[in-house]
């Protein structure tokens, strides 16, 4: 087609808007991997553990679709000493979908369809150099009318490599 700029690994996507939210699947491991990649802020994950976290925490996590393509996800599991707390183990966005509230959109959906499991707390981390993270888990906080509580998790010297903060945001109890 003549003025076509894509290239074969740029997936065509009709409607934008029209995203499907579903729990990961194995043929979804590859495309995390790609998107935590691209993002340069998360930290990436070895591929295997994107296949083993959408085989073992599929219910616990969200995927969003465009066109059958992933282009967004949250990764999370049920605290074994903690079962009524999700913990979010990372929210990432394809850039083309950014600035739209999908990552919101996610997590509501995500912890929308875990209230059946009695999930009453989400838990996560995030680095104090992570705005747009503390902007997200602060409005999520808001709009659930949950209080936030941040406090130290894992202080930079508990890192092998250099690897800053962790502070933990606890929200809660999810209405």
């Amino acid at each position: 087609m003549p003025g076509d700029t894509r290239t074969v690994d740029t997936p065509v996507r009709s409607d934008p808007e029209a995203l499907d939210l579903r729990s990961p699947n194995l043929e979804d491991g590859a495309a995390l991997w790609r998107i935590t990649a691209e993002s340069k802020v998360l930290d990436l994950n070895s591929s295997y553990a994107y296949l083993l976290w959408c085989r073992d925490f599929a219910e616990s996590s969200i995927v969003a679709t465009s066109d059958g393509e992933p282009v967004g996800f949250v990764t999370g599991f049920l605290r074994p000493d903690q079962p009524d707390t999700l913990m979010v183990w990372q929210v990432a966005v394809d850039s083309e979908f950014r600035g739209r509230g999908l990552a919101k959109r996610m997590l509501d959906h995500l912890v929308d369809r875990l209230a059946g499991e009695l999930v009453a707390w989400l838990e996560t981390t995030v680095t104090p150099d992570n705005q747009a993270s503390a902007r997200l888990f602060a409005s999520f906080a808001e709009a659930r009318d949950a209080e936030l509580v941040r406090e130290p998790a894992f202080a930079a010297e508990l890192f092998p490599d250099e690897h800053e903060t962790e502070e933990l945001f606890r929200i809660g109890p999810l209405a």
